[in-house]
């Protein structure tokens, strides 16, 4: 008769060697129970069983047995026909917790990811080739610096058109302290995001951003200009250094907030139904709020490196604003956007002649012309309209384009009906050229 064969766990097999052991008399039950991490009581009960049932009595009873915390049959249909029907693309630890917010059905994320991928709603991810790059320590203070970044992608799943999301993370704590819809990435965008940030918190001490052309001056030699972008312009009257990463790895703390946001953020407004980046920004500060309880850090230092002193609104108005310079004629003129603008002002005409003023344009309408720091009265005159090519970044192409295919520009243009192009006979003037090539050859 075969023997039949029974399974141990490595703990069980440790505790019986150590009861053999003071069935033997080589170990006092004090000692057994010091090895075992037991009390001397519950040595005593283990010897016992040992003693009527042998090695098998050491085995644990609950084994191949059910959990008495597990959920039953109907339970388990029941969550997992929740998720099919309301979280089919949320990943197991989102929708565990959407099911504790909204069902009020608390689980947790692993049990729920082994019965996702068991119902077919959920797959693991494959493990990528691992390729390494050197750790960087985060910044020890909060405000120290602070990564930036524009993440498009389609935000609002076709319910909206394409858009952009301006993130900002703090590299000491990993917390959001900005967000900021925009129908593309651009200069005007980071500066409204950046007021209100800095409105927030004060000013941090340095910006970490990749190379777009909004940071810096892409070109190694600019024939003309000041050789920095208007947001590094804006920075540098603020005080606020720009760092730019040679790699996205580089950058990897907004990199991979970008990719929760995409999975996170989308989810969220699609719960709530909203469908357009004014809804959309609304609903971002009590985001903030949530995702830095769930995911921030504490920084290694208490100090908070923001610097609370800022200019007035009305200074930070002018510094985060388009600015250029221009040189004033011999009657006080210069050209800005196709508008000749006069200075007006008494008694100062002929020192200002060749010299040079700045040009703030808010990009509401409002021109502000600042000479030796005081703004200067003017007036508009008239010129010729001209109709000139835009100028934009690649980041804005998409955008453009789309508005063109709405204006109906692509079209093309169509001739009227009685255009002389429609009356032309293309065959009967084939033939005519045939017959004059003819008729020359017969004279030769």
């Amino acid at each position: 008769m075969k023997e039949a064969l029974h399974t141990m766990s490595s703990k069980e097999i440790d505790r019986l060697a150590v009861i053999q052991k003071t069935k033997g008399k080589q170990l006092t039950r004090k000692e057994a129970a010091r090895l075992l991490g037991l009390s001397s009581r519950q040595v005593t009960r283990l010897a016992q069983a040992f003693n009527k049932h042998g090695p098998l009595g050491l085995q644990s009873k609950r084994r191949g047995k059910k959990s008495n915390r597990g959920f039953s049959d109907e339970v388990k249909k029941r969550i997992l026909d929740l998720v099919a029907e309301y979280y089919r693309d949320f990943g197991p630890t989102l929708a565990s917790e959407k099911l504790l917010e909204y069902q009020e059905i608390e689980i947790s994320k692993e049990s729920l990811r082994q019965w996702m991928i068991m119902a077919g709603l959920w797959k693991g991810k494959r493990r990528k080739a691992v390729v390494l790059h050197q750790q960087r320590t985060r910044r020890p203070c909060f405000g120290e610096l602070v990564q930036i970044d524009g993440s498009h992608h389609d935000w609002f799943e076709g319910r909206a058109p394409r858009c952009c999301l301006l993130v900002f993370v703090d590299d000491a704590t990993s917390r959001l302290v900005q967000l900021y819809f925009v129908e593309s990435e651009t200069t005007e965008g980071y500066f409204i995001a950046t007021k209100d940030y800095i409105k927030s918190y004060g000013r941090p001490v340095a910006f970490y951003s990749d190379k777009h052309g909004i940071f810096r001056i892409n070109m190694i030699e600019p024939q003309n200009g000041t050789g920095m972008s208007q947001f590094g312009r804006a920075m540098r009257d603020l005080g606020i250094n720009i760092i730019c990463a040679n790699t996205p790895q580089a950058k990897g703390r907004v990199e991979r907030v970008n990719g929760t946001l995409q999975d996170r953020l989308i989810k969220e407004m699609r719960l709530r139904k909203i469908n357009n980046i004014e809804e959309a920004n609304q609903f971002l500060p009590e985001f903030i709020t949530d995702y830095n309880k769930r995911f921030s850090v504490s920084p290694a230092s208490l100090i908070d490196a923001h610097r609370k002193s800022c200019p007035n609104q009305e200074s930070l108005d002018l510094i985060f604003s388009w600015q250029c310079e221009r040189i004033l004629s011999k009657n006080l003129e210069f050209s800005y956007k196709n508008t000749i603008y006069q200075i007006r002002g008494e008694g100062k005409g002929y020192r200002m002649r060749k010299s040079k003023v700045k040009i703030c344009d808010d990009r509401s309408g409002k021109i502000t012309i600042i000479y030796q720091n005081r703004s200067l009265d003017y007036v508009t005159l008239s010129k010729q309209e001209r109709i000139l090519a835009p100028i934009i970044s690649s980041k804005e192409i998409e955008k453009t384009v789309d508005e063109y295919k709405l204006d109906g520009r692509t079209s093309g243009h169509k001739p009227k009906e009685n255009h002389p192009w429609k009356r032309y006979d293309l065959v009967a003037a084939r033939k005519k050229r045939t017959n004059m090539a003819s008729a020359s050859a017969s004279e030769r």
